[in-house]
């Protein structure tokens, strides 16, 4: 009898051991409730919004841990403008984060009223960074219509994914050693006419956090804005 009570538990504890390590993403441990705020500005260092990203809930699924996240946008005056919420997913050392969480930092009043599908090529991150290494593109695909029937496509994607440098970066959260990660990223929104814009984006990114440091995004060269890391919750 002692045999099979000590047999079972062991295999209450092997289920528990695995459940736990199944809900942690890059070394962090999952769960609803947690999240982390990132402060914007401008490119004289004037504050212009908040976006406050929170884990609503965590499941598993064929050993890659699934977690969907609310994502709050707040004006400088700390009102809130929009919320929205996306996928993301753990497996192994990477994350796979749906594109439309690149949305928050993009603008754009023609999305505003329009009836929109989206589709995404995730935007991959690893806990393994090295420097010199290349990343994945990503790309996000939408179409809808807008008042009065005029067909929309947007598309975002992000090219070019590179880690050129480590070093450590100090923010409100705390200071890390993080890798530098370039990319180039274009947006395009088609009506009539083809709108395009092409941006550089700069995110640093550390061992064992599952969110940029720093952000920076640059047009021409010339920076545009920049967010932070300002609270982990």
């Amino acid at each position: 009898m002692k045999k099979y009570a000590l047999l079972s538990l062991i295999l209450i504890a092997t289920v528990i051991s695995t459940r736990i390590q199944a809900q942690t993403c890059m070394g962090v441990n999952m769960k609803a409730g947690m999240g982390y705020e990132m402060v914007s500005y401008s490119a004289k260092d004037k504050p212009t919004g908040k976006i406050v990203y929170t884990v609503k809930t965590v499941s598993t699924d064929n050993g890659a841990t699934l977690m969907s996240m609310e994502m709050q946008n707040f004006d400088a005056k700390d009102k809130l403008q929009a919320t929205n919420n996306y996928k993301c997913a753990c497996k192994g050392n990477e994350l796979m984060v749906d594109m439309t969480a690149m949305m928050a930092g993009q603008e754009n009043p023609m999305l505003k009223d329009a009836k929109m599908t989206f589709t995404s090529t995730d935007l991959t991150y690893s806990d393994n960074y090295t420097v010199g290494a290349t990343l994945k593109d990503a790309e996000l695909k939408g179409q809808g219509e807008m008042g009065g029937g005029m067909m929309l496509n947007y598309s975002m994607s992000m090219k070019n994914r590179k880690v050129v440098a480590q070093e450590n970066i100090t923010v409100p959260a705390g200071t890390f050693n993080a890798y530098k990660v370039t990319s180039d990223m274009t947006v395009s929104t088609k009506t009539i006419m083809n709108i395009s814009f092409d941006f550089q984006v700069v995110s640093f990114r550390a061992p064992n956090v599952l969110w940029d440091i720093r952000s920076e995004t640059y047009r021409k060269d010339k920076l545009m804005g920049y967010s932070v890391l300002t609270k982990v919750f």
